[in-house]
């Protein structure tokens, strides 16, 4: 079982914490921002956290691990390794997520939707939407870090190794632009 502090020291080893001014997905500003990939670019470290969040779940009634793309991938994959189960992701087509590439669940399937990080928490419920919608049984989510400080509400049982309290502005009242520091948008859509 690893200890808080070991979660955190896989992050700040890899260098995943990032200091500046970034623009998230949800579309707010932030001075920090966590970069996942950096610390699932190492195999032993993304097992390790893949163990604990399976961990602190009822795993033996998982029969499908979905993450959405791209930051879900890895983690769905690996869980659903450690575990012996089926994993697929969901996507985005034509700005809906969706399951595309011959994917399909089986009605009543229990499913475990995973992410990197949750902020507003939008791709994990547009994921639990479409496996809804084909007939699963979304019994759980989980994520490596938690930015909502714990407000995000999925209506299941929700993990997440790190919970950090990251502030995060409305473009128009950022402090940050305010003082004519530049955005950058490190996640996978680069769009300024």
């Amino acid at each position: 079982m690893l200890k808080p502090e070991e979660i955190w020291n896989i992050f700040q080893k890899s260098e995943a914490l990032l200091e500046g001014h970034f623009k998230l997905t949800s579309g707010k500003h932030s001075n920090r921002y966590i970069q996942c990939a950096k610390v699932l670019q190492y195999p032993d470290s993304t097992k390790a956290l893949c163990a604990e969040i399976s961990r602190r779940l009822e795993v033996d009634k998982i029969e499908v691990v979905v993450g959405p793309a791209t930051g879900g991938i890895i983690i769905a994959y690996e869980i659903a390794r450690q575990l012996g189960v089926k994993t697929m992701f969901t996507e985005r087509e034509n700005g809906r997520m969706s399951l595309r590439r011959g994917f399909s669940i089986e009605k009543g399937q229990k499913v475990l939707v995973v992410e990197d990080v949750v902020t507003t928490g939008g791709s994990v419920k547009e994921t639990i939407e479409v496996l809804k919608n084909e007939g699963a049984q979304v019994t759980a989510c989980a994520s490596l870090v938690d930015r909502s400080s714990g407000k995000v509400d999925f209506g299941i049982p929700f993990v997440s190794l790190l919970a950090l309290e990251v502030k995060a502005f409305e473009a128009e009242d950022c402090p940050l632009c305010a003082q004519g520091i530049p955005v950058v948008k490190p996640g996978s859509r680069q769009e300024v």
